[in-house]
């Protein structure tokens, strides 16, 4: 297909003024006796024929900008390594606090401002290539950003993780929705993966529990689970002393670790209790999420218009100087 259109085709129709800088130059004539024993100016013969160049180049520029000369838009293949990956983010209230379970005092970082600027230099790395969609999720699910491989979108998008955060966590929904994200019929062998930031879950019921189960498993994604784990509270490996407690009620967090791990995909926890071991997390899953990644991009159409003025207006003021050194006798 080709790339390049005219918005008014109809000015196709003055090509043939093209011609007119090859049979006059608006320069003045003058008379010289016969020169056929003088040697051959080489300079003279170029610039004559740079003027009747710049002449042509400023007719064709006029004509192709008012013709609306444009790239039409395309999709192009991109190729490298990374994955599609969703990050799917914690907005309950908790995610406010620090590791240590308290309001940001004396320049602390909340667990989500600290996920959101680690995240951010995830989404930074050079030598990756990931298209990247944004989910969240607190009492209902939040979509925030569709698969994308523009950073600068998805940088904004994990910014507002730094924002006062909403009420409780729904995770079975959030994590339905990420898993919308990706086509049941994959289009492209293209490595998919759901990187969850939660400092905390919820109990869900065995009808949820069935539908991932089976979701995560048609879609074949990855889930990477960055388990927040604030100071003094139960983590996903700690087994109760007392068999009686051990039930999700009382500790969710260890269940719904189990629960991933039954999945029947490749699944990885990372229980991190300060900002370094965060850090540490996310170093890992860059290095795991490293695939060939093949994906196409549509790319806007791009207006050419003032390139051709521009292009015109230069070749005219080529002229418009030789003109002036014009010697009239």
């Amino acid at each position: 297909m080709n790339d390049w259109a005219l918005d008014h085709p109809m000015v196709l129709w003055g090509l043939p003024l093209l011609l007119l800088p090859l049979v006059r130059l608006p320069l003045m004539p003058s008379g010289y006796p016969w020169r056929s024993l003088l040697p051959i100016d080489p300079l003279s013969r170029g610039i004559a024929r740079g003027l009747r160049l710049a002449g042509c180049v400023a007719i064709g520029g006029l004509l192709l900008g008012i013709g609306g000369l444009h790239r039409r838009e395309a999709v192009v293949e991109r190729q490298g390594f990374g994955a599609e990956i969703v990050l799917l983010l914690d907005r309950s209230r908790s995610m406010d606090d620090t590791f240590a379970g308290r309001t940001p005092a004396g320049g602390e970082e909340s667990k989500a401002q600290a996920a959101a600027r680690l995240l951010q230099e995830f989404v930074l790395a050079q030598d990756r290539h990931d298209r990247i969609g944004v989910a969240a999720f607190s009492t209902s699910p939040l979509f925030v950003l569709p698969f994308t491989d523009d950073r600068e979108a998805v940088l904004a998008a994990v910014a507002a993780l730094r924002y006062p955060n909403l009420a409780q966590t729904n995770l079975g929904k959030g994590l339905a929705l990420a898993l919308s994200f990706f086509d049941p019929v994959p289009r492209h062998k293209t490595a998919r993966a759901i990187l969850l930031v939660s400092d905390g879950a919820a109990v869900m019921d065995a009808e949820t529990e069935s539908k991932l189960r089976r979701w995560f498993q048609e879609r074949n994604v990855h889930l990477h689970w960055i388990f927040l784990r604030t100071l003094g509270s139960p983590g996903i490996y700690e087994i109760p002393a007392d068999p009686g407690e051990d039930i999700p009620e009382a500790h969710p967090e260890r269940h719904l670790h189990r629960f991933f791990g039954t999945l029947g995909i490749p699944y990885r926890a990372y229980e991190v209790e300060d900002p370094a071991a965060l850090r540490q997390a996310v170093a890992e899953i860059e290095r795991e999420e490293r695939h060939p990644l093949r994906h196409f991009e549509r790319l806007p159409r791009r207006d050419l218009q003032t390139f051709c003025y521009v292009t015109a207006a230069l070749a005219i003021a080529a002229i418009g100087v030789a003109k002036s050194w014009e010697v009239r006798r």
